[in-house]
């Protein structure tokens, strides 16, 4: 295996792992303000508890996201030293603006919301909530406008030629607001929300089950399916303007999500299938027409397929890219059927005495997380061969002085630590949740 591709397989690997705590801080960060707004108001002190609780959980999510953060970001001098060198000038602004503002306001907050218990007034202490709240969304803002930088550059100019060319901001904020930012962001965001309620439901329907915490959890349960509800709808929408913008701006990578190889053809609609690229054929069931449909509202609208572009120039695992796209989508419209349904029967006031719903909803905490990373696959597999589209090839990207052995030593050091991690995060998780709320 050569260095390049050990070199992907080691950054998509330390990203996904990092990549599971920042969902679930900005997901129970917007519970905790919930929580704690309806303390202010009621003065229930059921939800001071709740708050109490969910806060020592967030602050498991918030340590490891960090730490694992700050790893990931060493790649890209060791590895990845070519696209360093690219995108640096580009890189630094936001990157700069997240660790001055939003990561700088996350931190302070926190310090406030973990140890002011009973040491400043509520409603001071709700602001801190709102304050780490609003500090962890800005920090996804920042790191998600320079990943889609890399998918649709604007606001830029390269200078130099060869391994001395570099991109070079010229508008600011046309760089932060590219052509597919705002539409991502929104995208993240309401995956993070679903994270964080999937959790909040999981952990309160296992204590319904058990008869433990029952109270406790008969408030908490219908706030985490509510925000999971409006959500699980709310992504429905983004993730078609989502997709539209792809169709602009990345034919490449939106014929690979359908594995639509024919030029200027109409594009069907898999719901789900098998790519044979070699054939350039995908088996299985579909909407004759679906993309087109999708993407202009008509059946016969022509979509550019991958043959219209060089073999060299578009994803080479289109497969890949298909699978992750479709089984994404697949969880998306099952957390609409689940939570829909969750909400009829709570509705009907069913909702505590149905088990098999509540240990679905137990099982269910790991379904957002999982589409999360296939939403991320997708969208960087889809982007190959290019690591700035476009611009810069992946394999172009690397650092030139940096060999397979070494990176294979790196990654086999970092995945054992990771290891380490992941089951001190599953332990410190087990033992706040099998200990539970304490009523104050």
């Amino acid at each position: 295996m050569d260095a390049e591709i050990l070199a992907r397989i080691q950054f998509a690997v330390t990203v996904g792992f990092h990549y599971i705590f920042p969902p679930l801080s900005i997901g129970i960060g917007l519970v905790m303000v919930i929580l704690e707004g309806l303390f202010l108001k009621t003065k229930n002190k059921e939800y001071e508890t709740l708050v109490r609780f969910w806060t020592r959980i967030f602050a498991i999510t918030f340590a490891l996201g960090v730490s694992t953060g700050i790893v990931m970001e060493f790649q890209f001098g060791t590895n990845w030293s070519a696209y360093s060198r690219f995108v640096g000038d580009v890189f630094g602004s936001p990157l700069a603006a997240e660790g001055m503002f939003a990561f700088a306001i996350e931190s302070t907050f926190l310090g406030i919301l973990l140890f002011g218990w009973n040491r400043i007034k509520p409603w001071l202490h709700f602001v801190s909530t709102i304050g780490v709240f609003l500090g962890s969304m800005f920090s996804a803002v920042w790191i998600v406008v320079a990943n889609s930088w890399q998918q649709t550059p604007a606001g830029y100019h390269v200078i130099g030629e060869g391994i001395s060319a570099r991109a070079e901001i010229t508008d600011f904020w046309a760089m932060v607001f590219n052509p597919s930012s705002v539409d991502r962001i929104i995208h993240v965001w309401i995956g993070c929300f679903l994270a964080g309620a999937f959790m909040v439901m999981s952990v309160h329907a296992y204590y319904l089950l058990k008869g433990r915490h029952v109270s406790l959890s008969k408030k908490a349960l219908p706030i985490g399916l509510i925000i999971a509800t409006v959500f699980s709808l709310s992504q429905l929408v983004s993730g078609h303007s989502s997709a539209n913008i792809v169709a602009e701006h990345q034919p490449a990578k939106l014929a690979a999500f359908e594995g639509h190889y024919d030029t200027l053809a109409p594009a069907d609609l898999y719901l789900l299938g098998w790519v044979n690229d070699e054939k350039q054929k995908v088996s299985g069931m579909k909407i004759p027409g679906g993309l087109s449909f999708l993407i202009d509202y008509d059946f016969t609208t022509p979509v550019t397929g991958l043959n219209a572009f060089e073999k060299e120039d578009r994803p080479s695992q289109v497969n890949a890219v298909f699978q992750s796209y479709h089984l994404m989508v697949t969880l998306g419209l099952f957390f609409i059927g689940i939570t829909l349904y969750g909400m009829f029967l709570w509705w009907k006031k069913k909702l505590f005495d149905t088990r098999w719903i509540l240990w679905i909803f137990v099982f269910s905490v790991i379904l957002p997380q999982l589409a999360n990373q296939l939403g991320w696959i997708a969208a960087e597999m889809g982007r190959q061969p290019w690591v700035v589209y476009g611009l810069l090839r992946t394999a172009d990207a690397i650092s030139p002085s940096v060999n397979e052995h070494q990176i294979l030593f790196s990654f086999i050091m970092f995945t054992f630590i990771y290891s380490i991690l992941f089951f001190l995060f599953i332990y410190l998780l087990h033992k706040k949740i099998k200990k539970g709320p304490e009523l104050q």
